[in-house]
């Protein structure tokens, strides 16, 4: 249970966040020198839509606040986290995605999105639904950076990506779709040593990172994932409660995982600077206490019954779409809405943006 003390963080820290004593300028003046992001659909602006995969989002009503209603593929009425980072960091507005896009010089000095939604850091996970491994997001950093060079020479690369903003976001399928809707990790393994598996990812993953030239990652922690509206109805019982066996997964992996980057940070020879960024009080906040942010449904999406529907389910051909998306913590069965987007983002910020700064 998360007291209200938990994400009211000091004034101090806002001031901080927000540039006390800087002039307008100084404000804006970007604090990295580009956004490159990995991970899954919290962050994916549409890498997935030309996948043979049913995880898409690039129909209606995905998008339906978007500028001109478009579905990008972001899995949100709008926008998505990586966005809102890019705006914190006073880069660019959105971040497009690797695939699917016409990018223009600007798009790639400033950076991208490789995640792909429903992917993760067990390997089986993207393999079960057909979508791109971390791996292969790590192979399109590499085609991303020799792009980098053709545009700006070896020298404005190498500078860009030193000055990069790495956001890294993912796990919450393997826990939520991997172990606990297929039978394949369950048998094999409990809640711990899968955990454990996960973290073998997790060590394999940032160390890659830092082995391609990355100084600063923010690393987002698991969501309280038995308080998502289909985990509450598929494990919730008959009064959709919070699932614990899943926060508990959540909870131990938040701390294990923190503790593997605390081990990194002070490893001789690692030069990335990884700062954990957690979002599980947050969450679990506007999940039992929404009505507080003026939220007046959490337990539910906005698309259709609110209970199952994501992706494919969540299509307006066959499906009502709420009417007041503002008032939902949740867009579909599975992700956040832009308002609520906005405001994990601000309290990520709040938290922990003194630990991003140069």
């Amino acid at each position: 249970m998360v007291a209200v003390a938990a994400v009211a963080r000091p004034a101090l820290c806002r001031e901080q966040i927000s540039g006390a004593g800087l002039t307008a300028e100084e404000r804006m003046k970007p604090m990295a020198t580009a956004v490159l992001v990995f991970g899954d659909s919290i962050v994916d602006p549409g890498n997935n839509n030309n996948l043979h995969t049913q995880i898409k989002a690039n129909h209606a009503p995905y998008g339906k606040d978007f500028v001109n209603h478009v579905a990008t593929g972001r899995f949100s009425n709008g926008l998505v986290p990586s966005d809102f980072v890019a705006q914190k960091l006073h880069v660019k507005t959105l971040v497009a995605s690797w695939l699917n896009v016409g990018h223009t010089p600007e798009d790639l000095l400033t950076g991208v999105s490789f995640a792909s939604g429903a992917t993760g850091y067990d390997p089986l996970t993207p393999k079960i639904v057909g979508v791109i491994t971390l791996e292969q997001q790590l192979e399109y950093f590499d085609e991303y950076r020799g792009k980098l060079v053709a545009i700006a020479g070896e020298e404005e690369a190498e500078r860009i990506i030193d000055g990069a903003f790495f956001f890294v976001c993912a796990g919450t399928d393997d826990v939520a779709n991997t172990y606990f809707t297929t039978p394949f990790r369950s048998i094999e393994y409990d809640i711990p040593s899968y955990v454990d598996l996960l973290l073998v990812g997790v060590n394999k993953f940032l160390r890659s990172l830092n082995k391609r030239g990355a100084k600063l990652i923010g690393f987002v922690g698991m969501p309280p994932i038995g308080c998502v509206p289909s985990q509450r109805t598929v494990g919730g019982g008959l009064h959709r409660r919070c699932e614990p066996k899943r926060n508990y997964a959540a909870q131990l992996y938040n701390s294990k995982v923190q503790e593997l980057i605390a081990g990194l940070n002070s490893e001789p020879g690692f030069h990335t600077r990884v700062v954990y960024l957690g979002i599980y009080d947050i969450i679990l906040e506007l999940a039992e206490n929404g009505d507080r942010w003026g939220f007046t449904e959490t337990t539910r999406g906005c698309c259709g019954t609110g209970l199952i529907e994501v992706t494919n389910l969540c299509d307006t051909r066959f499906m009502r779409v709420c009417d007041d998306v503002s008032k939902h913590v949740f867009f579909d069965s599975f992700h956040p809405t832009q308002r609520a987007y906005k405001i994990i983002v601000d309290y990520m910020w709040d938290t922990y943006g003194h630990l991003l700064e140069p």
